[in-house]
């Protein structure tokens, strides 16, 4: 009579060899492990990245300046991109006074269609460079998502390759075993003597 061992059905069965069990429990471990630590290695990561992007974005802000600067140079057309999402950046001359200075002019990137005398706002780092805009939360939580789906998946990856290392080596097992058997019963079905 079976009986019933936290939910499984647990029954004798003379052709179940050892390897088949070992192979049930790895279904088992594989199961849970796919359930809970994958997408707990997914959300460890993903919180990682996020602590270490916001601090490099607070830091980035810190150090760079925003500057509504006249654009003084000409900007080229903007030409038709393949996948149309990305924006045009082009390097053009562009001035601005600081309070209490005299005006600066220096090149910086400005979006195409950008015209000259427009006012558009330019990022400088500390020593004067054109740089871009610090990541914005937005940036943060896509660089986050990625590295967080990245991890779970690489996790998942892992887990299933072991699982199918685990059932190869059950497969080989398995295998000897019944080469065994059959060497111990064969001479019974077909008559013959053992050599």
């Amino acid at each position: 009579m079976p009986t019933r061992i936290r939910g499984w059905r647990w029954r004798s069965n003379p052709l179940r060899r050892r390897s088949d069990v070992v192979e049930a429990w790895t279904a088992l471990v594989v199961a849970v492990l796919l359930l809970v630590a994958v997408p707990l290695a997914g959300a460890v990561a993903g919180r990682w990245v996020h602590d270490e992007a916001r601090a490099a974005a607070a830091e980035q802000r810190a150090e760079r300046h925003r500057v509504r600067a006249e654009v003084v140079g000409r900007v080229p057309d903007s030409l038709p991109t393949a996948d149309g999402a990305r924006e045009q950046l082009y390097r053009v001359a562009v001035r601005w006074a600081p309070p209490g200075e005299q005006p600066r002019t220096t090149t910086a990137r400005v979006p195409a269609g950008t015209h000259r005398g427009d006012r558009v706002d330019v990022w400088f780092d500390s020593r004067g460079r054109s740089v871009p805009p610090p990541p914005d939360g937005t940036a943060v939580w896509q660089q986050t998502l990625t590295m967080g789906v990245a991890a779970a998946g690489g996790a998942a990856a892992v887990v299933l390759l072991g699982h199918v290392v685990v059932r190869r080596v059950a497969m080989r097992h398995r295998l000897a075993e019944w080469d065994r058997e059959w060497t111990r019963t064969e001479p019974e079905w077909t008559r013959r003597r053992p050599a």
